[in-house]
């Protein structure tokens, strides 16, 4: 991203400090971040143990710090994924990180601009809304239709379809993705 001052690969290296702090029960504001960045549109933190998802949860804050956006993203991954309990401090060395920093979204105009592996997508209609990082079509070899619809039922609580309806707002982002080494 624009204005990084040093090596964007030791956000998974920040990630984990914090979330081994959080684990613990300690304050993980105290954690220094790795650089001072620029503009973004949010942060992402994924969790996978033995290759299986652990966790993922973010922000799409634009206005806290990159850092910030991290920090919380990282200690809901680990502590607060509704679909996984809390990860323990046994677990820690078993898991791999990985951190995707957002651009800002913008609206997509048809199916055609959507890049599957490039694009990540945002849905929104009313107070309802869900996220698809850019990895979750590739990895689930996912069709357009298919990551528009999984997404709106999935993780928006619409209905597969709503993602063609002029009231439900898709919005489009661009995600740099920073991994630990497996």
């Amino acid at each position: 991203m624009n204005g990084e001052t040093n090596v964007t690969s030791s956000w998974p290296a920040y990630a984990r400090r914090v979330i081994e702090r959080a684990v613990g029960g300690a304050d993980t504001r105290i954690v220094p971040p790795p650089i001072v960045a620029a503009a973004h549109g949010g942060a992402f933190v994924t969790l996978r143990k033995f290759r299986q998802l652990r966790g993922c949860m973010g922000t799409l804050s634009p206005e806290e710090s990159l850092a910030d956006a991290v920090r919380q993203a990282a200690v809901s991954a680990a502590l607060h994924d509704p679909r996984f309990p809390a990860v323990a401090a046994g677990e820690l060395a078993d898991l791999r990180i990985e951190v995707s920093v957002l651009s800002a979204p913008w609206p997509m105009g048809n199916l055609a601009e959507l890049e599957l592996g490039r694009h990540g997508i945002l849905i929104r209609r009313q107070n309802q809304r869900g996220l698809f990082l850019p990895q979750v079509a590739t990895e689930h070899r996912l069709d357009k239709e298919t990551f528009l619809s999984r997404c709106c039922s999935e993780k928006a609580g619409l209905p597969a379809d709503a993602w063609r309806d002029v009231d439900t707002e898709v919005l489009l982002f661009t995600a740099d993705v920073y991994a630990e080494d497996e």
